[in-house]
């Protein structure tokens, strides 16, 4: 088992990779405080994995709820479910919520926990590649709004976060692949050797390849433990972990939620990433092609949805969280394996990296 730390003083928390954890007796018990807990998992996951969380739980008084799967699911009314659960079991703010599954559930328990009696405790195992690198470690919890993805929620840190490599042999091909772009998005913009360990092993990743998983998960998960023990509320360079996201959560929020996973539509604003800073001069047309050989190899799209427009982008990406004063923040590159954040970019070029990518 490997063990990392997210370092924030009394609300640090360690991240716990390795194989067969839900099986480890003890192991997800010693983070709960009191003695109830709530298990918030989905109609893929819980047929899965539910009974054994349960089980690996002694003497707790466990309550578990099983909601739909799918991006579209997260949002308000799906929230409510989860504190009608709480609250007709009478759950107290001693409880602890537990998140059994990828990305989605994770944020919709995350922030239950944040919200319901003003706080309760609250532990992610997350069961996809993506939320395992990215989703679960952070603090980053909330549901979507039909005007714009990820609009609502708060930031608050779980006890632990526990991921079972074990559970990746369940996922299918092209939530492995989502998973990927947030692994390869952490080597573009503050990593290079990690960079070029996955332009060697991207063939070892797809294949599930049990070591080099491993590696990866724990590399990913170092380098976004380091930027949220120096930022925690994005006040800065944490905001560099969103390379692609504003394009991809136009493409998501366009193309209704659910349709493009979150890892293909920020694979494909990844490249549009590229295109823009090298039209600012910032990188070659080598590089672009670079960023979009990794991209296509780990079976990501590399090009934009032909159903949005240019300025359907633009319309959606003006209502993002990076937006401020009006001025809309990208992350851009300084270079392949150091990004930027900037708002000095021409609507103009804005617009032709767009173009470019369809």
């Amino acid at each position: 088992m490997i063990s990392l730390k997210v370092d924030l003083g009394e609300r640090s928390y360690p991240i716990l990779i390795g194989k067969n954890l839900l099986d480890k007796e003890g192991l997800l018990q010693q983070y709960i405080p009191g003695n109830s807990a709530l298990i918030v998992s989905n109609e893929t996951v819980a047929p899965l994995y539910l009974d054994r969380v349960v089980n690996s739980l002694k003497n707790i008084n466990v309550k578990t709820l099983v909601l739909p799967d799918g991006e579209k699911y997260k949002n308000q009314d799906t929230l409510n479910t989860i504190y009608d659960c709480l609250l007709t079991n009478r759950l107290d703010r001693n409880t602890t919520l537990i998140a059994l599954g990828g990305g989605v559930i994770g944020d919709l328990t995350g922030f239950a926990a944040a919200s319901y009696q003003r706080g309760v405790h609250f532990i992610q195992i997350p069961t996809t590649l993506l939320a395992q690198v990215d989703s679960s470690v952070g603090g980053k919890t909330g549901i979507n709004h039909p005007m714009g993805k990820n609009m609502i929620g708060a930031f608050y840190q779980p006890r632990a976060v526990i991921a079972d490599t074990e559970t990746l042999r369940t996922l299918e091909d092209r939530e492995l692949s989502s998973g990927i772009a947030e692994v390869i998005k952490y080597g573009l913009i503050r990593d290079i050797e990690f960079l070029q360990w996955l332009e060697a092993n991207i063939d070892k990743l797809l294949n599930r390849n049990t070591v080099a998983l491993a590696y990866a998960i724990d590399r990913s998960c170092k380098n976004k433990a380091e930027i949220v023990a120096a930022d925690e509320r994005e006040g800065g360079q944490r905001a560099l972990l969103n390379l692609g996201h504003t394009f991809g959560h136009a493409i998501e929020t366009g193309m209704g939620y659910g349709n493009w996973l979150h890892g293909e539509a920020v694979a494909s604003g990844m490249i549009m990433a590229a295109r823009l800073s090298q039209h600012l001069g910032k990188i070659s047309t080598d590089d672009v092609n670079r960023v979009v050989n990794i991209i296509e190899r780990a079976h990501l799209p590399v090009n934009a949805p032909d159903k949005m427009s240019p300025e359907k982008f633009i319309e959606l990406m003006s209502i993002d969280k990076k937006v401020s004063d009006g001025v809309l923040k990208l992350v851009l590159f300084e270079s392949i394996g150091k990004a930027i954040i900037t708002s000095d970019y021409s609507q103009e070029a804005l617009i032709e990296a767009i173009k470019e990518s369809y």
